[in-house]
């Protein structure tokens, strides 16, 4: 924990480290504003909830992470996941099962578990952030076109069988200022601006929309401050609240309902499966986004420090209305190409969004809907990765390619949460079948030029691979069918790199059977590891019966003993 920090401080950073990294941090903010906002927005609550969550976690989780460079804070990838919660729990029902993902991500971290990244293979990594960009460019819909729909809730063909029946009612001013936004987003990167263009899109939307409306009255298309209230001390206003983050119980904020929600065991229990659906997709994307920014940056980042700071951060977070945050690959990318080095970038990041929120609240207000929904589709194309997506279905064996599919269509049909453990499930289940075609048991002829003249009652198997549940009965299923001269088998194991205890229990049982038949087994070239494994399940040495034996020569000196 700290390692970050603390790596920082022992290199003594200079004056125009600091400087580097305060400019990347304003830049990164710029760009976190508006992201975050539309973030909140999109996962079913008020705009400033995910403004709370840039500030408390990109202050925390840097200081306590594990990278000098990664930005947190409301992610896309998060969308899928939370908005169901809200819809069923409420704010303070999300906001709880953020702090029990916090809980979890630090005893992930604490148990050593920083190379979870490393496991979850490619297919099913590409396959769920696709589907999530189709989940939010699908929500997405409903604003940016300005469609009469009071909400989007339930199955997402029912929410897809709903926005096409709402068609008839597309909203020509709103379609338009969202049409205005998509395509300065769209135009602007070719321009290569340092300015970022999601800024300059809605600052233009707004700009618009204002001017349109002071010369046609007639003129209203929905915007923050439209659309979000507040009440602070009885007083009623509208957009964001301009105050800093204020400590409250999550347990004190609304339910679906709109009451408290209250703490009991059986919300707990409700949520756990949230809150573990939360910590492993934030560790995921917080551990990818730490290998992203090693590679353009040069630095080296602690995983497990980093699961460890993200969930502090994230317990921390639904303390002061945050919702779920981990780390951002664009923001973390933007910031080391502006020059971010240290944790103090990520640290200034939030701080100027805390001043944005105390001095731009009013004008924070005048952000059409329309333009936040332009923006979460450019999110969304950019997160779904249509070229990777492309590239694997070219390119990738068959089983991958199944692998993909299946987990983009849970994604979209069902959730993440299935997506992802029928997709590990599937791609466990075809990387065994992998690993057991790989294993293989060739029986050696009489002359051999390995092994040169053997005994007519001397047997040689050579077993290659790796002897585990899977693969250890198809490895040794025929040792025990030999011809009736055989007196001793020798199991040549040089090129064995790994046996568990389903494959010692097989052993034992080859053992048995030859012993009934009067057959000697000599087990040669076993790794010591793998020795040491057989002598603590009891498989040791028995005269006449079972020898061990560190060559093939000295193995065949034992056969000739057992033949005496």
């Amino acid at each position: 924990m700290f390692s970050a920090i603390t790596k920082t401080l022992k290199n003594r950073p200079t004056r125009s480290d600091i400087q580097a990294d305060v400019l990347a941090g304003l830049t990164v903010g710029v760009i976190a504003l508006p992201l975050s906002m539309a973030l909140a927005i999109a996962s079913g609550v008020a705009p400033q909830h995910g403004l709370y969550t840039a500030i408390i976690a990109g202050i925390v989780v840097a200081i306590t992470g594990g990278s000098k460079v990664n930005i947190s804070g409301p992610t896309a990838a998060f969308v899928v996941v939370l908005l169901p919660i809200v819809q069923q729990f409420g704010l303070g029902g999300l906001l709880i099962s953020g702090f029990m993902a916090g809980m979890i991500l630090v005893a992930m971290g604490v148990a050593r578990l920083g190379k979870l990244i490393e496991v979850v293979p490619y297919p099913v990594v590409v396959g769920f952030t696709a589907g999530i960009g189709v989940v939010i460019a699908t929500f997405q819909l409903k604003d940016f076109f300005g469609l009469d729909i009071d909400a989007l809730d339930g199955h997402y063909l029912d929410n897809l069988a709903l926005i096409i029946q709402k068609i008839p009612t597309v909203n020509p001013q709103e379609l338009s200022i969202g049409a205005l936004t998509l395509t300065v987003l769209i135009l602007w990167p070719k321009l290569r601006s340092k300015i970022p263009g999601h800024l300059v899109a809605l600052l233009l939307a707004s700009l618009v929309v204002w001017l349109t409306g002071q010369l046609m009255p007639e003129f209203s298309v929905a915007t923050i401050g439209s659309r979000f209230h507040f009440e602070i001390n009885g007083i009623v206003g509208s957009g964001i609240p301009p105050i800093v983050p204020s400590f409250n119980w999550p347990w004190h904020l609304p339910a679906a309902n709109g009451e408290a929600i209250g703490l009991s065991w059986e919300l707990i229990r409700a949520l756990m499966p949230a809150a573990i659906t939360i910590a492993v997709l934030g560790s995921l994307e917080s551990l990818l986004c730490a290998v992203v920014a090693d590679g353009m940056s040069g630095k080296k980042h602690n995983p497990n420090d980093e699961l460890i700071g993200q969930g502090i951060g994230n317990m921390l977070v639904p303390l002061f209305g945050g919702i779920p945050a981990t780390a951002a690959i664009a923001r973390t990318a933007a910031n080391v190409k502006a020059g971010g080095r240290s944790p103090l970038a990520s640290v200034v990041h939030g701080l100027f969004i805390l001043l944005a929120i105390l001095s731009l609240a009013p004008l924070l207000s005048y952000i059409p809907m329309a333009a936040m929904a332009a923006l979460l589709l450019m999110v969304a194309w950019n997160m779904s990765e249509p070229r990777h997506f492309i590239r694997t279905m070219k390119v990738a064996p068959t089983s991958d390619v199944v692998v993909l599919l299946l987990c983009f269509s849970l994604t979209v049909l069902f959730d993440m949460t299935i997506a992802v453990a029928v997709g590990m499930g599937l791609a466990a289940v075809l990387f065994i079948q992998k690993s057991i075609a790989l294993t293989t048991t060739s029986k050696i002829e009489k002359s051999h030029e390995k092994y040169g003249e053997l005994p007519h009652e001397v047997v040689i198997f050579d077993i290659y691979g790796s002897l585990f549940f899977g693969s250890a009965q198809k490895a040794m299923n025929n040792i025990t069918l030999v011809s009736p001269e055989v007196r001793v088998v020798i199991l040549d194991m040089y090129d064995v790199n790994m046996i568990d205890m389903s494959a010692i229990m097989t052993l034992e049982s080859i053992g048995n059977d030859l012993h009934k038949k009067g057959i000697g087994l000599v087990i040669a070239n076993l790794h010591p590891r793998m020795m040491l494994k057989l002598r603590r399940a009891g498989i040791r040495k028995k005269i006449g019966k079972l020898a061990f034996a560190k060559s093939i020569e000295s193995a065949l000196e034992k056969a000739k003993n057992m033949l005496q």
